[in-house]
């Protein structure tokens, strides 16, 4: 099976995809959900709820409510803005009119200071993973083509799992929290696995077969493993699917990104990483 003579639409595909990406993250950046902005979480049980009359208590107390999300029968998780003890007396006094028979299940508090911290610690985990993994992966293979190629297929999911939910926040309201930071860094994880699989088969068909050229080694490799990945990913993707479609608010869009990161990670470990691999390997045959 030829599968590298599709490498030119692959580079359309990927190209398309980068761009999308790209377009929306200039045009509408991000909403970021309070673990990067700061602000307070609210969990309430409200038998008698009422949106009007939650929209009312806020408004009253000059507060603006974020959002708001179910998480169990008569159970809300309420975003808004950080507040003084004494604003948050006053609002209780306010519920307690609205609301009699609410009860407090959680109230958290997190500075802007804390979100700052978590993005930079987001950066620099995906900076570190990426400088050990092209280590490991060009020492490993003894060939830093493959550790390159494996990085860059890596950020290239990583930047569309990120411009994608530029567009999810854009279109479907989704926000950026402290789950997507844990759905990208599953999403590099998944993105390397299937990548090293097919580059450890390319060594051992290398190894035996020494005079075949590296496009027919890379074929050869992908068809040998294109069906077990694809069979691996497809269990991860139906459950997410599910958990997607029928899962609670609060963890859809974590579901979401997660089925994002590995559509993109099975499909770059053939489209892109091999490609790039291919790519060096001629470029540095020419020389």
């Amino acid at each position: 099976m030829n599968i590298m003579k599709l490498r030119p639409l692959f580079l359309v595909i990927s190209s398309i995809l980068l761009g999308v990406s790209l377009f929306s993250i200039i045009k509408w950046q991000f909403k970021p959900s309070i673990d990067f902005t700061g602000g307070t979480l609210w969990e309430l049980n409200i038998p008698d709820y009422s949106q009007n009359k939650l929209n009312q208590v806020f408004s009253k107390n000059n507060l603006e409510l974020k959002s708001v999300n179910t998480t169990g029968t008569n159970q809300y998780l309420l975003k808004f803005s950080d507040i003084t003890p004494d604003k948050k007396n006053e609002l209780i006094k306010s519920f307690k009119e609205s609301f009699p028979k609410y009860s407090e299940l959680k109230f958290e508090t997190l500075g802007a200071t804390l979100g700052q911290e978590l993005f930079k610690k987001t950066l620099a985990a995906i900076i570190l993973s990426s400088i050990f993994l092209f280590l490991f992966i060009g020492r490993r293979f003894r060939d830093l083509s493959f550790g390159v190629g494996a990085i860059l297929a890596m950020l290239h999911d990583t930047f569309i799992l990120i411009g994608s939910f530029s567009l999810f926040g854009h279109f479907f309201g989704a926000e950026l929290d402290a789950l997507f930071v844990t759905a990208l860094l599953t999403t590099l994880s998944s993105s390397v696995h299937d990548t090293v699989v097919t580059f450890d088969r390319i060594r051992e068909l290398r190894r035996h077969s020494f005079q075949k050229d590296w496009v027919s080694l890379a074929n050869q490799a992908v068809t040998e493993t294109l069906v077990r990945s694809i069979n691996n990913s497809m269990t991860i993707i139906f459950m997410l699917l599910a958990l997607v479609l029928l899962g609670g608010s609060t963890t859809r869009w974590f579901a979401t990104a997660l089925l994002v990161g590995v559509i993109c990670g099975t499909y770059s470990s053939t489209a892109v990483a091999i490609p790039l691999v291919l790519f060096f390997k001629k470029h540095t045959k020419k020389k």
